[in-house]
């Protein structure tokens, strides 16, 4: 909503800076986006009077002049201008001035012009940044000219009335009040505690005849409008409004028409509520009825559209035709023209969401359908219309017809809110009288008693006691208001659980040197055949976004490494020889098909790598990241190969007691052709949410031992085939109690090891906590293990 500064003056007298006052009203609630100077870029252009016009003597087109500014000789200046004449007096722009060319600013320096010097430019009103709406007695080709005496080397500026400070407000949708002049003409009388001084509206009525007699109105749907008002002038005449009503609607953003154009966008701009003019000759039947639209029917709007309606739109219209789209815009066969002889003043209120729905329709949303739509007072549109016709008379534009039509079934009446001053004390945490929140409450026109409030109409946002106590907290001064503990026990704040476990894995993360990764959670279908997924695979059931960006957004992933293989293969070809990278984020999978509940999201890490990497080193930074979460002893590595987008001889699933929670290894190399990424590339995916299941922060003490441990190096031959885990899992279930520790210190295939066997090596530590062992008890153990070795994987023990 932009307010002028000038306009906001005939309402509320402060004298204050047009910074101060945003700030103070920034203080009191109300948002300010920014503010414009008009005419600031506009300077050292004054009047000026031609005193002599001489032709070129090089140049057809051109004339040289001889100016009077009001102070020194005056000035030469050379124009190609056709409209002007000795005596006329013009905007001169001196040198120096800076002035508009098309949409760019132009300093103006002295020069010749076919060999005769010229200092200075007169100026169109283009020049001066505006245009013939703004000023409809500028010529549409040629030098502006003023057509009353005005003192020469006066600032045009001032003469014109152009300068003004435009402050931009961002209201929220609880406010339709304040979609106005006057609704933040209130807020701002509140604001600095002044009166607030609303139009004196008053109407003689010198038309013949009444309202009544000229037009019927029948609200056919109460419900899509509660109120229909609508007020006749006689005698009409059309044509330019006067400057200071151009100059308001200009600087509020809205380009004057013609006077009787002007009046509606100035009473919706003012007052908050739009209205409407119909030519009363084009009303078949002079009646006017608001209903619902029929099936198929059509209306060729204002803009020269013809639109498609349909029966939940309401229109209002005549005994054959509809005339205007309500709350949106009217029709272009009731428009006004020049000849229109008596003209009608429609002044409703129509239901906001339906008039949202019927813009949306039909792609048209306008200024008036804006206002509509947050839902306006319905006791606006008496005074709305009584202003218009005011504003009729006073700029002698017709002749206002006695009294109205105004259809008014189901009254709005103002309605009570209980409070009381405990209450409203405590919520702001003040000490403030009966009295002072009495006081602070009608400084919104809201009428206290201590114990009931009687809100206006025109505050729909105020319903509960919560509401009266921020308005008094925005008027009291939230910045008057003391620091205080909240109410009761003060609590502390920490991070839950889950945020924890999302440090620690950021934080391990980075720890390793990776960088994180932000990727969409919206994709094309394409990812699929991209990733080898195959046609009957669940990960395919997708949620579909109803309104994508594009097909490359419409569905919501249900795998997470497109996007990180996206920004593999972004490094990789900008020549980066290797990028660590991981992403914490979520895949969406469906509950149902077809669906009916909200997908379930499941938190996942991805991990992807290239460059100085194998598979060992992904496996690594997987191990450190479950040793940081106290998990590392449970977590075990299998082989796995039953994921179409991984290399099937290079993939391990990661399980906890059985049950898988992700998987690490290289991306197959036909996926990771079709990303282009011409390297090897490995990827971990882990399910966050079983991290929290799993993660354990308890840490037992345990002393550091007394007695020295005794070791045992062992050497079995084994198939291809057999993988160390099965091996490991063996020693570990054989070793008994005393086992400390096992490690792999060497796989060897040679002359010496038969085809398709490999040496497998360790080193297995036992200890006591009580006493140093001796070799019997470390025999029987290894004995064991042997036995089981050869038993369950046709191991041969190497001497």
């Amino acid at each position: 909503m932009d307010l002028p500064m000038r306009w906001l003056d005939e309402y509320v007298d402060i004298d204050t800076t047009t910074q101060e006052f945003i700030d103070k009203i920034t203080l009191s609630g109300s948002k300010v986006e920014s503010v414009t100077s008009l005419a600031k870029d506009i300077t050292n252009v004054v009047t000026g009077k031609v005193l002599k016009i001489e032709k070129h003597p090089d140049a057809d087109k051109l004339v040289v002049t001889k100016v009077d500014v009001g102070a020194g000789e005056p000035l030469q200046i050379v124009t190609g201008a056709p409209n002007l004449y000795a005596g006329a007096v013009v905007p001169v722009a001196l040198v120096g001035a800076t002035v508009y060319h098309g949409s760019s600013l132009e300093k103006i320096k002295k020069g010749k012009l076919r060999g005769i010097e010229s200092n200075g430019m007169m100026c169109s009103i283009e020049e001066l940044g505006f245009t013939v709406h703004d000023y409809p007695e500028a010529p549409e080709y040629g030098i502006y000219i003023f057509k009353e005496d005005v003192p020469l080397g006066a600032d045009v500026k001032k003469l014109l009335e152009m300068e003004d400070d435009v402050v931009e407000f961002e209201i929220t949708s609880n406010r339709p009040d304040c979609f106005s002049i006057v609704g933040l003409a209130r807020e701002a009388a509140a604001t600095y505690r002044v009166p607030f001084k609303y139009p004196e509206i008053k109407v003689e009525e010198k038309g013949e005849g009444k309202t009544e007699d000229l037009i019927q109105v029948e609200i056919q749907n109460p419900e899509l409008c509660p109120r229909y008002i609508a007020r006749a002038v006689k005698n009409v005449k059309i044509g330019p409004s006067p400057l200071w009503m151009r100059h308001r609607l200009t600087a509020a953003g809205v380009r004057p028409i013609n006077n009787i154009v002007d009046i509606t966008n100035y009473v919706m701009l003012e007052m908050g509520q739009p209205m409407h003019a119909f030519d009363i000759d084009t009303i078949d039947e002079a009646k006017i009825i608001v209903r619902n639209a029929k099936a198929g029917e059509k209306i060729t709007t204002l803009d020269g559209q013809e639109r498609n309606l349909d029966e939940s739109m309401l229109v209002i219209s005549d005994c054959s035709k509809a005339v205007a789209v309500a709350g949106v815009m009217g029709g272009e066969n009731s428009m006004i023209t020049e000849g229109a002889r008596a003209i009608l003043f429609e002044s409703a209120n129509f239901n906001g969401p339906n008039v949202r729905i019927t813009a949306k329709k039909l792609g048209l949303r306008t200024d008036a359908s804006a206002k509509y739509e947050k839902g306006l007072d319905p006791n606006l549109p008496l005074d709305a219309v009584n202003r218009a016709v005011q504003l009729v008379e006073m700029l002698g534009c017709g002749e206002v017809c006695e009294g109205m039509v105004d259809c008014y079934p189901n009254r709005r009446e103002p309605w009570n809110v209980e409070y009381s001053t405990e209450s409203i004390n405590r919520l702001l945490g003040t000490k403030l009288s009966e009295k002072e929140i009495i006081d602070l409450l009608d400084l919104v026109e809201v009428k206290a008693d201590g114990k009931n409030a009687v809100i206006p109409t025109f505050r729909p946002d105020l319903l509960t006691e919560a509401d009266l106590a921020e308005e008094v907290g925005r008027f009291y001064g939230y910045d008057n208001i003391e620091t205080t503990l909240a109410a009761g026990t003060p609590t502390v704040g920490k991070k839950s659980y889950t945020q924890t476990i999302d440090d620690k894995i950021m934080d391990t993360m980075i720890s390793l040197g990776l960088s994180e990764a932000k990727c969409f959670s919206f994709e094309s279908p394409k990812v699929f055949d991209k990733l080898n997924i195959p046609a009957d695979s669940e990960l395919r059931n997708t949620v579909t976004i109803s309104n994508p960006l594009g097909e490359d957004f419409s569905i919501m992933r249900t795998v997470s490494l497109n996007g990180m293989l996206n920004s593999i293969s972004t490094n990789y070809n900008r020549r980066n020889e290797s990028a660590y990278l991981f992403e914490m984020g979520k895949v969406y999978i469906p509950k149902t098909l077809p669906l009916t509940e909200l997908p379930e999201e499941k938190n996942v890490l991805t991990i992807g790598m290239y460059g100085n990497i194998d598979f060992y080193g992904i496996k690594g930074v997987t191990e450190e990241l479950f040793e940081v979460l106290g998990m590392r002893s449970k977590v075990s590595y299998s082989p796995k190969s039953d994921i179409p987008f991984m290399h099937p001889g290079r993939l391990a699933d990661i399980s906890v007691d059985g049950i898988s929670i992700g998987y690490a290894g290289e991306i197959h190399p036909a996926v990771a052709d079709k990303y282009s990424i011409g390297t090897k590339t490995y990827v971990a995916v882990i399910s966050i949410d079983k991290l929290y299941e799993y993660a354990e922060f308890d840490r037992i003490y345990k002393a550091l031992p007394k007695y020295p441990a005794m070791t045992r190096d062992i050497a079995v031959l084994v198939k291809d085939s057999v993988i160390v885990k099965d091996i490991e899992d063996i020693i570990k279930a054989k070793g008994g109690k005393l086992l400390e520790s096992i490690q792999l210190f060497d796989v060897f295939k040679g002359k010496q090891i038969p085809e398709g066997y490999k040496s497998v090596a360790y080193n297995i530590s036992f200890r006591a906590g009580d006493r140093t062992l001796t070799d019997d008890e470390v025999n029987s153990p290894m004995k064991k293990i042997v036995k089981e070795l050869e038993e369950k994987l046709e191991a041969q023990l190497r001497s």
